[in-house]
């Protein structure tokens, strides 16, 4: 599988036969670089969406519109946009498990806030959430935006991640420190990818903090629009 960072929180994800953009925000995105967005999206099959909040879902209705490809989410805010956008979706709720393309993506629990700007008033957007994406033998658990919870625990147990997304840029969701102590007090990860970080003055973070406190884990910081094979 390939995995893309395109900053902030925003991933393209190449798993069994989905091309997956997980939290696509590229207009705006003062990380990503605007020359490289055809690469960025090109081929996606589907959009999947952790919450509400604009710095994950901003370009989310536009593209699926472009490129024809499935919003996926939580139900409320695909039923939304089914109504308000025509879009087609997978709306489905935490607990459930739905096939991208060969992919088996699995919504758990997060815990932050979610809503849409909607003529300048928050809109509710249904619950944040997490992932875990399981395909080519391997499971991946995406954060999404969220604090430690004690729920990690179970999580961890029953679908033994081996690689990691996680937020950590501080401010809006825990930091460096906080998700490497959540990473080595509830998972055995292989492999950690810290994102939601960097992006503004509010949110820097220094990854070397997560190395150093999960030795033996390779934690990895691509650059944005690197691609590496997992």
């Amino acid at each position: 599988m390939k995995l893309t960072w395109l900053g902030h929180a925003s991933f393209r994800l190449e798993i069994d036969g989905a091309v997956i953009l997980i939290d696509p925000w590229l207009s705006g995105n003062p990380v990503f670089p605007a020359d490289r967005r055809d690469e960025a999206v090109r081929g996606a099959t589907h959009i999947l969406l952790t919450h509400g909040h604009g710095d994950h879902t901003g370009d989310a209705v536009a593209l699926a519109k472009e490129l024809g490809a499935t919003v996926v989410g939580i139900a409320d805010l695909i039923g939304y946009w089914g109504e308000a956008e025509g879009l087609d979706g997978i709306g489905f709720n935490k607990g459930g498990t739905v096939d991208l393309n060969g992919a088996k993506v699995t919504m758990v629990n997060a815990s932050h806030s979610s809503s849409l700007m909607v003529d300048g008033k928050p809109v509710y957007a249904g619950h944040e959430s997490g992932y875990m994406i399981q395909g080519e033998g391997r499971t991946i658990y995406v954060s999404g935006d969220t604090d430690i919870m004690a729920d990690m625990e179970w999580m961890a147990e029953l679908h033994r991640p081996e690689i990691g997304i996680l937020c950590a840029g501080g401010h809006y969701t825990m930091d460096m420190e906080r998700a490497a102590w959540a990473a080595k007090r509830y998972f055995d990860f292989q492999t950690v990818i810290p994102c939601h970080y960097d992006t503004f003055p509010a949110l820097k973070q220094n990854p070397e903090v997560m190395r150093r406190a999960l030795p033996g884990v390779e934690v990895l910081t691509p650059k944005v629009m690197e691609t590496v094979e997992l």
